[in-house]
């Protein structure tokens, strides 16, 4: 028979095997993870080491913990340092978690260093922040670049003014600009330099006395436009307006004439008119006068025989005077009728 003591050392014995057999399994776990977590760094922590462009391990690992990029950060880091610029890691780690374009503003630090462009490192954030793209500032900056006026993916292919003698001419322009990097935040695009110049255009056009002065000296619309100092405001500098093409268009002075004579002549059709209805109008107000007296004639003339009848009822008329009455209106028709004129009862003479 067992002892029961030893029946207790063997259970605590196992127990404390099973345990030990969990520990080294976790331990086991959590050295596989370092491991794997060593060998996927190990690699940038050599290379940025061996670069001079120390990163500390601790660092990496910070850098996954943190959603960061250790990639993009160590070889941007690289990058500065092998050009001599002093970004440091937390620099690069910020402007990344603000949602910039870590690589780009690193390029376009060098490149702005080796053209001897001051271009710190806060600004150069903030330009790629503001949607901007630095590289390409640095290049334009660096490089200028040309631009056609007007833009034709914009539909046009010319800027059209016309001449004081109403001659329309049509002109193509090229702007060659480099950027101002200091007024590229908050700076006008490409968008205001093609307004302005095209607006520079079609005053220097329109101011003059003549098209064929534009077309003998094309250079004075870009010295006009020079003068105006239009790259004012904008992320640009203008360098030179160049007027590539002048063509002379249509003859709007004339048309316009055309149009205004054939306006004037409908103007004076239309009063013409007036007058004439106005006229119309007149004449049948006086024949409808002229039809009124003749009524008022015809009711004067009913009243005469009714005269007569009371004459003759009180004795004031007698057949004699009657008989030399009736021959004098006979003799007035008779002589109505010879001179071709209506007579007292509206009929003419037979």
């Amino acid at each position: 028979m067992i002892p029961q003591g030893l029946i207790l050392a063997q259970g605590g014995s196992s127990a404390l095997g099973v345990l030990f057999v969990l520990v080294f399994i976790v331990a086991a776990i959590v050295a596989l993870i370092l491991f794997a977590v060593l060998i996927s760094y190990a690699g940038l922590w050599v290379q940025a080491a061996t670069s001079g462009a120390g990163v500390g391990f601790l660092d990496l690992i910070g850098m996954r913990l943190r959603k960061v990029s250790a990639h993009v950060i160590v070889q941007t880091r690289i990058q500065a340092v092998k050009a001599g610029l002093d970004v440091s890691t937390n620099q690069l780690e910020t402007h990344y978690l603000a949602g910039g374009r870590v690589i780009n503003v690193v390029r376009a630090m060098i490149a702005a260093d080796k053209a001897k462009l001051s271009l710190p490192w806060d600004t150069a954030c903030a330009i790629d922040l503001a949607g901007r793209d630095i590289l390409d500032a640095v290049h334009t900056s660096v490089n200028p670049k040309v631009i056609d006026c007007p833009d034709p993916a914009k539909g046009k292919d010319t800027i059209d003014a016309v001449a004081q003698d109403g001659i329309q001419l049509r002109a193509k322009a090229r702007i060659t600009v480099r950027t101002n990097i200091a007024r590229l935040i908050g700076g006008a695009t490409e968008e205001t330099i093609i307004a302005r110049v095209g607006e520079g255009i079609v005053t220097t056009i329109g101011s003059s006395p003549s098209h064929k002065s534009v077309l003998e000296n094309p250079d004075r619309i870009s010295k006009t436009v020079l003068e105006k100092g239009l790259d004012a405001g904008t992320a640009f500098e203008i360098l030179s307006v160049d007027i590539a093409d002048v063509d002379v268009g249509e003859n709007i002075g004339a048309k316009l004439q055309a149009d205004q004579a054939a306006a004037d002549a409908k103007r004076f059709q239309a009063e013409a008119e007036k007058r004439r209805a106005m006229a119309v109008a007149q004449e049948q107000e006086y024949k409808a006068e002229a039809q009124k007296s003749r009524a008022l004639v015809v009711l004067a003339e009913a009243e005469v025989p009714k005269a007569i009848a009371e004459a003759f009822r009180k004795g004031n008329l007698g057949i004699f005077d009657y008989a030399r009455l009736r021959n004098v209106q006979a003799d007035t028709s008779m002589r109505a009728s010879i001179a071709g004129e209506p007579t007292q009862g509206g009929q003419h003479g037979q």
